[in-house]
This record gives structure tokens, C-alpha cells and sequence, in this order.
């Protein structure tokens, strides 16, 4: 492993080490190899169906197996030669391999058919801004990297360019610099599906005037042809399914109307009205155990911030911090150029006053809603029902409050256990929220388009709906095994981590979901190891399932300093395979690491 100068004096030598196969690796392959000092892919099948509960592994696939993992190990000339068996270091690197042995399902197996009020849509926020909400780049480039990931729901912002004859993308009101209309579109189509083959939905804050709508309408046209999806009639009654809109784009957006001037413009120099919201990430003290304490809008706490502020929920209007005002009034569509008008399939609106009135669904039609997510808090704290209850049918749109100039994020559960389809983050505001939708989406396939449970898309006996605040009985435990860690050696730098000695592992691992089931526990910490084995099992009694993440971090322990970040993951438990699986980590971007990756057990009782 090398030698570590220590105080400039003296040199400390660490010898390199590897991981011995956990136990309960060593058990299994004793017990499958019918204690023979090899495997045959016949017993590797037995392990795969009753370990692994896979029941619909074949032989074929077990010698695929076998034969991979010699070909890795650089033993494939001796398949030709002698039958495909593995070694128990066989064994072993193919339960670590993540290439082989995921933790999740990669095939799209949800039922795609009903309609887009019954998914979860990946959602991205003002998906042009490179940076931060008030003075960084508008490009193209943002939109492309969001859709190769799988983002399905890209915003626009458009405004009037300074010459008044065309359209510009930019975060109105403030200095972020603009970047053309029909480059985005151009770079939408070239990379729509390149992830998923399911629609991407186009939500466009407009502020043009009547004949730039109209230009919109021709470069949309132009630049998608057959790829555009809009209705046959102005009234829709149901929205289509993600299954019938394969491959095509659509748009959602507020009835056009005129270009507003009246809000105020931020000077020159910079200066807001409004007060910077603090990087989510400032220190690692914003753990998981915070959302819970978020959560608890129905408690005691919200009602007394209720009381401080003066606010009742029946009270709240409906200002918008982002500048999504979409009202929805017959002046408005007097304004409208027809041809752009034609092509909104979600027609987005906002009534004025009262935003509980917004979640009075109109039985002639379907919409989109769309809430801060401090509207959302305030009315989940006394009307989460009715929000449930509207979101069976209409799209709910929830965005960041105004005042996340930093583009840093929110807690995105409170809107998915209240049935928000579209729950918009900044792909660019990394942290633990955008983590937590990175893990969100990796279910379905990582299509983008997710089920939402039964119990937010069906009433329940009576006509009740779910109530978020209910406490419910445990539905199901999760029991959570971290053998051992590996690949930093490969990935980071010998002294990226301690310039004295090897690093000093430790793992963080927790449920995030709805309040209940909010929880994170911790390892011990591995001292001078770059290989960690921890061997430490967690229990996790789960309420809503359904809903729930594994939230997974490692760190570095450093006694004089904040630790070191050395990978995180997030997993939908419903995807959870049974068994010993790897799980590879990510770094605070979620893009995952070459090498670094866990080996874990996980068990349903």
C-alpha cells in the first residue's frame, strides 16, 4: 500500500490488504457447492433461486455467469478446456460485481397504460440555468445532461429578446445571461430519448406577446413534426397514457396571454429584494433525521408557525415566488395566438385568492396546479386530503421557493406522499435532496415515469382518500446487512483522504420516506483500511414501503476536520432484489464512481 511521511520526521509503512470473503459469503458457497472446493453453474442456479430469490434464473444465464466472471479473472481460455466452475474468489467477485450483481431491477416492468395523473415524472427546474438562479449562464448544455440522466419534464423560460423580435431563455428579472429558444428545442430532440423512450414534457413560463407566441408555435412545429403530441380538442377529459405518448413531445403551459412588466427588475449590481437561501450542502449536519423533522406538518410545531406568521391555510393566496403565474382567465385567451394556444396538451392554471379553491377539480376537464413548496407545506398542514384527492386525476406541479438563489433544493417526499406528479428540482442544486430523486427514479427502469402506489391514485372504501398524517402500521421490515467496501484505492488518490496513514472508514445508512419510517444509523469506524469490513446488519420496520429510499453514505473520519465524503447511493426500497448484492456508490453529483461500491445483504420479513 505504500509509505505515509507523518509529522515530516519518520515514515509509516502500511502494507496493502485485500478483504477476505464475509462469513455469509463463505457459508453459501459451502453450502450450494455441497462443500466441494468448486461450484458448478447447476449450483450456482440453486444459490441464485433460493439466497437470491431469483426464480427465473436458467441454467443458460448461471454458465453466462461463470463464464464472465473467468473471462474478468483472465481464465477464459481455460472455459475450452475445463467445464466452468468457480472458486470461492469466483464466487466472491461475482456476488461484488455491479455489472452482474445489481441491487435493483433495470428493466421497465410497471404497467405504462393508464394516465399521466397516475405517474411520477422526473421534473427538472429552470432547466437551462448552469449555476445559480440570479447571475449564471442560460445554455443548452444543462437540458442535454438532464435528459441523457433521464429527466422527462424540462422548463423554459421565455422571454422577449432585446431586439423584440424573437424569443430568448433566461430566469426573468435577473442577470443570468440568455440562451435562443430554438437551440433548446433543437437540443431536446436530438437527446429526448436517448434514456427512456417515454414523452418528455416541455413546461414553458411564457412572457411573450401575442405574435412571438405565435413564432413559437412555428419553430415547435419545425423543429419537432411528428414528435409533437397535442390535442384533437381544447377540453381534455383524461389525460393519455405514457404507453400511447412513446417517443413524443408535449407541452404544458399557463393560457398565453400578454407580456407582463409590472414586477420589479433586479439592478445592476446585483441587489435583491430577496434573502439568499444557504447552500443545502454547507455542512454534513443536514442529515436525513432533518427531513423527518420537516415533515411533521401536522404537529404542534407547524401550527405555532402558522400562528407567528399570521397565516391561516384557507387564507393563503396564491403568490407565486418563481413567477409561474398561471392564471386562468377569459381575458387571457382572448390574447392568445391560436396556433401556439393548439398545441398545450397540459393546460396549466391558477385561480386567484384562495389556493384551496385550486384543488376544487373542475369534472369537465383536467389540469395542472402548480404550488411553491411552501404553499405545498401550508396546505398539506390542514388539507393534505384534498391535495391527495385532486392529484387522482390533475397534475400537480411543485418548484423551489424564490428565495433558493443558491439553486439549492428541498425535501422532494412531501410531495410524493401527497400524489404530486411533477416535483421539480434543480439538477444542478447537488445535495441530499437531488439525491434522493436521483435514487427516486432509478425504479421503473430509470424510464423517468414511475406508478404511483394504489392508495394515492384509488379511493379507499366510502370515497376516503389516503391521508399523508395517518400513522399506519408497520407493512413490512427491511433488514440491511454492510459486509465490506471497496475501489477507493482505484478511484481517489493514495492521500486524498489522510496524508499520514489510509483512510478511516465509516457508513451511514437510513430510510427517507414518510415520517414514520425517517431514520439513519451508523457503523463503526475502520481505521487505516482502504478495503473497510464493517459486518454490521440494521433493522428498518417500514410503514410505507412503497415509498421509502435506502439512503446510503460513507465518510472518512477526521478528528481535527470536517470528514471526508467518500460516496453516497440512494435505493427505492420497492426495487430492492433479495440477497448479497453490490451496490455501487456515487459521487456528490450521483454520477457513480468507477470502482467504489459495496457489497450488502438485503432481506424482507
Amino acid at each position: 500500500m505504500g509509505n505515509y511521511k507523518y509529522c515530516c520526521c519518520f515514515t509509516r509503512r502500511f502494507t496493502s490488504s485485500k478483504a477476505d470473503p464475509p462469513d455469509d459469503v463463505r457459508e453459501a458457497f459451502e453450502v450450494y457447492a455441497e462443500g466441494n472446493a468448486v461450484m458448478s453453474p447447476e449450483q450456482l442456479l440453486l444459490f441464485l433461486g433460493k439466497w437470491q430469490g431469483d426464480d427465473v434464473a436458467t441454467v443458460a444465464e448461471a454458465e453466462r455467469i461463470v463464464d464472465r466472471i473467468r473471462e474478468m479473472r483472465h481464465r477464459h481460455h481455460l472455459v475450452k478446456i475445463f467445464r466452468p466452475i468457480l472458486w470461492l474468489d469466483d464466487f466472491y467477485q461475482y456476488l461484488f460485481s455491479g455489472e452482474l450483481n445489481h441491487a435493483l431491477r433495470s428493466e421497465v416492468h410497471q404497467d405504462m397504460t393508464a394516465p399521466l395523473s397516475h405517474y411520477y415524472i422526473y421534473t427538472g427546474h429552470n432547466s437551462y440555468l448552469t449555476g445559480n438562479q440570479l447571475n449564471s449562464d442560460s445554455s443548452d448544455v444543462p437540458i442535454i445532461d438532464a435528459l441523457q440522466r433521464g429527466v422527462r419534464v424540462i422548463e423554459l423560460d421565455l422571454w422577449p429578446n432585446s431586439k423584440k423580435d424573437d424569443i430568448d431563455v433566461l430566469h426573468g428579472w435577473t442577470l443570468t445571461t440568455p440562451v435562443s429558444l430554438i437551440k433548446c428545442l433543437r437540443s431536446i430532440k436530438e437527446y429526448a430519448f436517448k434514456a427512456s423512450p417515454y414523452p418528455v414534457i416541455i413546461t414553458l413560463e411564457d412572457h411573450l406577446t401575442s405574435d412571438l407566441q405565435a413564432k413559437v408555435a412555428e419553430m415547435v412545429i419545425q423543429t419537432f413534426g411528428d414528435m409533437l403530441y397535442y390535442p384533437e380538442s381544447e377540453t381534455v377529459m383524461e389525460f393519455p397514457s405514457p404507453e400511447c405518448l412513446k417517443r413524443k413531445i408535449i407541452l404544458s403551459t399557463k393560457p398565453p396571454r400578454e407580456c407582463l412588466e409590472s414586477k420589479s427588475q433586479i439592478t445592476k449590481d446585483g441587489g435583491s429584494q430577496k434573502r439568499m437561501e444557504p447552500a443545502e450542502e454547507d455542512s454534513w449536519g443536514n442529515e436525513v433525521t432533518d427531513f423527518k423533522s420537516e415533515l411533521k406538518y401536522g404537529g404542534k410545531e407547524n401550527s405555532q408557525k402558522q400562528d407567528d406568521e399570521g397565516s391561516n391555510v384557507d387564507e393563503v393566496r396564491n403568490d407565486d415566488d418563481d413567477g409561474n403565474d398561471d392564471d386562468d382567465d377569459s381575458k387571457v385567451q382572448q390574447n392568445a395566438a391560436p396556433e401556439y394556444k393548439n398545441l398545450i396538451t397540459i393546460k396549466a392554471g391558477k385561480p386567484k385568492g384562495h389556493l384551496i379553491h385550486a384543488l376544487q377539480a373542475d369534472t369537465g376537464k383536467v389540469k395542472r396546479l402548480s404550488l411553491s413548496e411552501q404553499q405545498l407545506e401550508k396546505l398539506a398542514a390542514s388539507h393534505g386530503t384534498d391535495i391527495v384527492r385532486f392529484t387522482q386525476k390533475n397534475m400537480l406541479r411543485i418548484y423551489p421557493k424564490g428565495t433558493r438563489v443558491t439553486s439549492s433544493n428541498y425535501n422532494p417526499l412531501l410531495g410524493w406522499m401527497h400524489g404530486a406528479q411533477m416535483v421539480a428540482l434543480n439538477m444542478q442544486g447537488y445535495g441530499r435532496s437531488l439525491w434522493l430523486m436521483h435514487g427516486f427514479y432509478r425504479a421503473n427502469g430509470g424510464c423517468g415515469y414511475i406508478k404511483k402506489p394504489d392508495f394515492l391514485i384509488k379511493s379507499e372504501p366510502y370515497g376516503e382518500v389516503f391521508d399523508p398524517k395517518r400513522i399506519l402500521p408497520v407493512k413490512k421490515i427491511l433488514k440491511v446487512k454492510i459486509y465490506v467496501g471497496d475501489g477507493w484505492f482505484m478511484d481517489f488518490k493514495r492521500t486524498y483522504f489522510d496524508k499520514c496513514s489510509p483512510p478511516d472508514f465509516y457508513a451511514r445508512v437510513g430510510i427517507a420516506g414518510v415520517p414514520a419510517d425517517c431514520i439513519m444509523k451508523e457503523t463503526s469506524t475502520i481505521e487505516d483500511e482502504w478495503t473497510p469490513a464493517w459486518s454490521k446488519e440494521f433493522a428498518f420496520p417500514l410503514t410505507v414501503p412503497e415509498l421509502a429510499l435506502l439512503r446510503i453514505e460513507v465518510h472518512e473520519y477526521d478528528i481535527s476536520a470536517k470528514d471526508d465524503f467518500g460516496g453516497q447511493t440512494c435505493l427505492p426500497v420497492s426495487e430492492l432484489k433479495p440477497g448479497i448484492r453490490c451496490v455501487p456508490l456515487c459521487n456528490r453529483k450521483g454520477i457513480q464512481y468507477k470502482s467504489v461500491r459495496l457489497l450488502m445483504e438485503f432481506i424482507f420479513t
